[in-house]
């Protein structure tokens, strides 16, 4: 069973993104940091989740595209928002430059894409009925 919900506030709830094969790459990524590093992203999910936003642009930030990011140090965590004050996170990395890298908001755009047409096709959920 896939456990889309990263973190339900009084605002919006956080999800991660899963292919079509019910993998999520981007949890999988979460999984594997240290206790600090995922505390550090819940933290973030926690303030977003509750108050709406997070106005520090150097923990949360928009990339352009319809992208955003969350921004534990050293790690990044893209994502957009989806009707129903839902968050979807797409994807992450290590940053290791002052710019996003241009592969990674492709990539997030790529799932934002996937995501979309799953939705719109009523596959992405369709086990959660």
């Amino acid at each position: 069973m896939k456990k889309y919900i990263a973190y339900k506030g009084k605002k919006f709830i956080i999800e991660w993104f899963f292919d079509s094969k019910g993998k999520s790459k981007v949890k999988e990524y979460f999984l594997e940091l240290d206790e600090d590093q995922q505390d550090k992203l819940l933290h973030l999910f926690l303030i977003m989740g509750n108050q709406g936003q997070i106005k520090n642009i150097t923990k949360f930030n928009f990339e352009g595209d319809g992208i955003y990011a969350f921004k534990p140090k050293p790690d990044r965590f893209l994502c957009f928002f989806f009707e129903g004050n839902k968050i979807i996170v797409t994807n992450a990395f290590i940053k290791r430059q002052q710019k996003l890298p241009m592969n990674e908001k492709a990539r997030a755009l790529r799932i934002k894409e996937n995501y979309l047409k799953r939705v719109e096709e009523g596959k992405y959920y369709e086990n959660e009925k």
